[in-house]
């Protein structure tokens, strides 16, 4: 079974997520999603794999998640998913991806259970 984690390095949780994956004998591949951004589509796939809405993907504690008003209830799913694609730092985080499943990393614990 393949595995993939949207990684940032500078994030401590997504450090662990990806040291407890590799102690557990996973290789996975490595997305460094703020550099290689996921389009409005691998959002919604990754969203439909993680069975949570929307909402729930969203770092609400960056900055620019004020900027732009994103407690904006108005805001729509497809208008959501192109300010996160554009906007990739609003991704919760990390996230572990294998076949048609998926789990946030948060705590790092959680990724036991993808696996």
């Amino acid at each position: 079974m393949s595995f993939t984690i949207l990684h940032n390095p500078r994030c401590s949780k997504s450090r662990k997520t990806l040291n407890l994956l590799q102690n557990n004998g996973i290789d996975p591949e490595i997305r460094l999603y703020l550099i290689d951004p996921l389009s409005s589509l691998e959002l919604k796939e990754i969203l439909d794999k993680l069975n949570i809405n929307i909402r729930e993907l969203i770092r609400k504690g960056e900055e620019i998640y004020k900027t732009l008003n994103l407690n904006d209830q108005s805001l729509n799913s497809e208008q959501l998913l192109n300010i996160i694609s554009e906007n990739p730092i609003l991704i919760e985080r990390p996230i572990v991806i294998s076949g048609d499943k998926a789990i946030i990393g948060r705590p790092p614990e959680n990724v036991l259970g993808i696996i």
